[in-house]
């Protein structure tokens, strides 16, 4: 059996830890802090830390990848495409790899940066996507280009409805501000900011999402929906603009929203 926990780092990242409850051996993705993963394993004398697994090479992501290594002796894995610090095994797009015992595969996500991966284990359900999709929102386009990010966000969309998204990013509640801005009129977006921020107040995290939960209330997964295209010619001007180019004037009205 996997438990999955998230370890709080910086101010608003969250380091996925996966456990092995049977052979007591652990994974992680994203360290970006290698503080909160060794506190961890000091709590846990008895566990072993087996696998780094990261999705983009931006050091809130990789900054605690050799300390980590250096202590436990951890296989680290990431993009063939990016310079992920001391990495063992560079993975590309339908790679599989095995992960304490669970079959994850990779999908490529361009689109925050060039070669952003994200890791999918099918019978589980769970997407480790890294800073691609977002609850309610989706990563800044530091190197890609809003044409990649649609695509890719259009390819985790197509996953069954019912995964899990682990994204590494405390950014709902100001997603779902935004999202009601697009949407004004979507009672699921209402409902969402009403719980999400409840919880926020009570100091609880806001992931992991579903699919379903991010198909109804993620502007950036709605471009081709009549109410949001209105909203785009309502706030950018009457237009005739395919899905990607509804998402690329969504993104940038969020980068100054």
């Amino acid at each position: 059996m996997i438990k999955i926990d998230a370890l709080p780092a910086f101010s608003d990242n969250y380091i996925w830890l996966l456990q092995d409850l049977d052979q007591r051996r652990c994974a992680v993705v994203d360290p970006g802090d290698a503080a909160p993963v060794l506190a961890w394993l000091d709590s846990h004398p008895d566990w072993q830390l087996s696998d780094i697994l990261i999705t983009h090479h931006h050091p809130d992501h990789v900054g605690g990848i050799q300390p980590l290594k250096a202590a436990t002796g951890a296989r680290v894995l990431g993009p063939a495409q990016e310079n992920i610090p001391a990495r063992d095994l560079a993975l590309r797009e339908s790679d599989e790899i095995e992960v304490l015992g669970q079959r994850f595969r990779v999908i490529e996500v361009p689109g925050h940066t060039l070669g952003h991966i994200a890791y999918y284990q099918a019978e589980q359900h769970w997407l480790f996507c890294g800073d691609t999709l977002f609850a309610a929102g989706c990563g800044r386009l530091f190197e890609g280009t809003p044409a990649q990010m649609h695509d890719s966000l259009s390819r985790l969309a197509a996953l069954p409805e019912q995964t899990q998204v682990y994204c590494t990013h405390e950014y709902t509640l100001s997603n779902l501000r935004f999202a009601q801005a697009v949407e004004p009129d979507n009672p699921q977006i209402a409902q969402r900011l009403q719980e999400v921020t409840a919880w926020r107040a009570e100091g609880r995290i806001s992931l992991p999402s579903s699919l379903a939960l991010e198909c109804a209330t993620n502007p950036f997964l709605r471009s081709a929906e009549e109410a949001v295209k209105a909203r785009i010619d309502q706030h950018d001007g009457p237009q005739k603009r395919s899905p990607s180019e509804v998402f690329a004037r969504l993104r940038a009205w969020k980068d100054n929203f």
